[in-house]
């Protein structure tokens, strides 16, 4: 009964953010292609794993760890956020490049966040269920961790629709990528240099706080953008 309760635990904030970004959608994409996206993007846990591995162990000798302020940053983003970042939108160009539905600005975020938060669930339940403190766990990641990869995700579809419709410029197809994995390292940077100094602890939990009051801001204003865009597109049809 345990596992089964850690379980939905883990699941519940994705769950959440799904319905969340499913209802801001005025023509749903078909359950298929939805499907289609949460399992690519579950999917991409196998090579991510795979590829951070090799990664850390280049980076801090097999079973080594970062210890200092610059290990912490490069293991952010060396071995965290470019991998995962990387493969998501391997995953995600999978979905959209032959995908018939595709043909709005806020479909591409709402294909990202499935991807996203596809990764996000199998990574989530993986922390949280096999950990004998599941309870406090699944908080701090409920409140942090699963909403990061949500903003991450509409950060890369943003961009992606950007793109695809708007400009298909040189600076819009490196945000693609470059934008999420900015965000990505930088919450990463943060969350793994809290416990670098007692005396900071403090300071740089604010400073996370900050940083993803900003990030979800910014995330916000960018579906509301997109919106905006295919309802001025429905209007002008």
């Amino acid at each position: 009964m345990t596992y089964l309760i850690a379980l939905a635990v883990a699941l519940l904030p994705a769950i959440i953010l799904w319905i969340y970004i499913f209802k801001k959608d005025a023509k749903p994409e078909p359950k298929g292609q939805i499907w289609k996206a949460i399992l690519l993007g579950a999917a991409t846990v196998i090579p991510i794993v795979w590829m951070e591995t090799c990664v850390s162990n280049f980076l801090f000798g097999e079973g080594g760890q970062a210890t200092s302020f610059i290990s912490h940053c490069a293991d952010a983003f060396l071995v965290a956020a470019i991998p995962e970042e990387a493969f998501k939108l391997l995953a995600l160009w999978i979905v959209l490049r032959k995908n018939p539905y595709f043909d709005e600005h806020f479909d591409a975020i709402v294909y990202s966040v499935c991807v996203g938060l596809g990764f996000a669930t199998v990574e989530n339940i993986g922390y949280v269920v096999l950990d004998d403190n599941w309870a406090s766990v699944g908080l701090m990641r409920a409140i942090f961790s699963v909403p990061g990869h949500y903003a991450f995700a509409v950060l890369m579809g943003y961009y992606y629709a950007q793109y695809h419709f708007v400009k298909r410029s040189f600076l819009n197809w490196i945000c693609i990528l470059a934008v999420p994995v900015l965000a990505h390292g930088v919450y990463d940077a943060i969350v793994m240099n809290i416990g670098i100094n007692d005396y900071l602890v403090l300071p740089i939990i604010a400073l996370l706080i900050f940083f993803c009051v900003k990030l979800h801001k910014s995330c916000k204003k960018k579906i509301t953008a997109q919106l905006a865009l295919d309802k001025a597109g429905e209007i002008e049809a």
